[in-house]
């Protein structure tokens, strides 16, 4: 039998926060590579960085890192953008910040490990009962939970 927790909001509440923080984090980044830099210098920085396709490479990160902020915000199909958000933090890591060390005033990739960490964290958790997930699809745990304690 699974514990009971003295304050189960508290959990949903966290990934909510979290939620909401990394999702303005990539919104902020998504919205810099569409407005500031646009299409045309986010691809020639990754042409530079030696990033294959740079061109379908600046559209992907632009618009997931954008799109996936918002999903993530919202808290709606998590396991998705979760997962396009490590892809893109795993680009990231492995074409500009792994020789660099970890500590981002190096270049390091202390930013993109966290940042694709926690996308992968809410892939795999969910969003809480405070998403839209969980609004369409239901909190299954707490059914499966529910299940076990009256089997």
């Amino acid at each position: 039998m699974l514990p009971t927790r003295r304050y189960p909001l508290l959990p949903d509440a966290g990934l909510l926060i979290g939620r909401l923080a990394l999702g303005v984090v990539f919104i902020a980044h998504g919205w810099q590579k569409l407005n500031d830099v646009g299409h045309a210098g986010v691809t020639a920085m990754f042409d530079g960085l030696g990033i294959p396709m740079p061109g379908v490479a600046a559209t992907f990160s632009t618009w997931v890192e954008l799109i996936g902020g918002i999903a993530l915000i919202a808290g709606v199909l998590l396991p998705v953008a979760g997962l396009l958000l490590v892809a893109d933090m795993a680009g990231a890591f492995w074409y500009v910040h792994m020789d660099k060390g970890l500590f981002v005033d190096k270049g390091g990739y202390e930013l993109v490990l966290a940042l694709g960490a926690l996308a992968l964290l809410l892939a795999l958790a969910g969003g809480g009962r405070f998403s839209v997930d969980a609004l369409l699809f239901g909190r299954r745990e707490g059914a499966h939970a529910r299940e076990s304690v009256n089997a």
